[in-house]
């Protein structure tokens, strides 16, 4: 088996270890990671690495993603998704009072660069214990606030369930857009305007579309896949989330054997800036850096795995 990318559509109710192990099966190879972990509520586009290809996926994790997602205001939610209990739901006057314009406010306010604070339902880590286990465990978890850009959060369809009574048994669903950088809660955004319209807010859809030039449109199900036919080759991942050097025989022979090579033919790049080193027969040969003027190899491909 070759080493490379697949894009897998993940179906909802699964984790991403399961769409992890079903793959080992079928491509016959312990050797499988995956860039982007997704809810088991989620759907959408996974990237998985195969044997070596999966010393790529420290690159293709940090790539900016693209989400469809719903959004349901009127209720939070303990996990601020559908999967959590319910909070208290919104009274009929609060609802009523949040009309388009304020929810166009309240998108406006979470677009852009913005302090975000994780949902505590989340896979970081704190003290070297994921956040969600300490909740399990009935811990208090606090998570600090990070930097994300919103590059884009577009409301898509807006649906009004009619109130029904003091305690608001309504509710309005937001279908939306998001762009955003790595490191993103959806869920969080979702929490975050339902507190800034003061109605409360939680996730019921989620769905990852793209992940840097990856799109979903291009993955297999799991019932289709066939992972001889739908792997990618190293080099061709490689050369989608980063900028590409074409190497001369000899230094493809050079990189293979951990040498520096001259930098003189490598696209401008900053310091630290992965590099996708390319041979001349197409396989990817290493990950590279500048130092100075050279190149110096950080990951190193085998060149009787790769595949083109």
């Amino acid at each position: 088996m070759n080493s490379g990318i697949l894009l897998v559509d993940k179906p909802q109710g699964l984790t991403s270890h399961d769409v992890v192990a079903r793959t080992r099966r079928l491509a016959g190879t312990r050797k499988i990671g995956h860039a982007g972990t997704l809810d088991p509520m989620a759907t959408g586009l996974l990237v998985l690495g195969v044997n070596s290809a999966t010393r790529l996926l420290t690159y293709l994790v940090g790539l900016d993603k693209e989400y469809v997602a719903t959004i349901r205001l009127g209720a939070a939610t303990t996990t601020d998704d559908a999967e959590g209990e319910l909070l208290g739901a919104a009274s009929a006057d609060l609802l009523d009072a949040v009309d388009d314009e304020r929810i166009a406010a309240g998108v406006l306010k979470l677009t852009g660069e913005i302090q975000q604070v994780p949902s505590t339902v989340s896979a970081i880590k704190v003290d070297g214990k994921r956040a969600y286990q300490r909740v399990r465990d009935g811990e208090q978890v606090e998570l600090k606030s990070r930097a994300v850009t919103i590059s884009a959060f577009e409301v898509v369809d807006l649906r009004r369930a009619p109130t029904g009574g003091e305690d608001g048994d309504g509710f309005i669903d937001l279908d939306v857009r998001v762009e955003c950088s790595s490191g993103t809660y959806i869920r969080a955004l979702a929490r975050d305007l339902g507190v800034d319209l003061g109605v409360g807010g939680h996730l019921t859809a989620l769905r990852r579309t793209r992940i840097g030039r990856f799109s979903v449109a291009e993955a297999a199900t799991l019932e289709d896949l066939d992972v001889a036919s739908a792997l990618i080759g190293a080099a061709d991942a490689a050369g989608r989330a980063m900028p590409v050097v074409h190497l001369t025989a000899q230094q493809a022979v050079d990189l293979g054997h951990g040498k520096r090579i001259d930098a003189e033919a490598a696209p401008a790049t900053g310091p630290g800036d992965p590099i996708a080193a390319v041979a001349p027969d197409g396989r990817l040969v290493a990950i590279v850096e500048r130092r100075r003027d050279g190149l110096k190899v950080v990951a190193g491909f085998p060149a009787d795995e790769a595949a083109s």
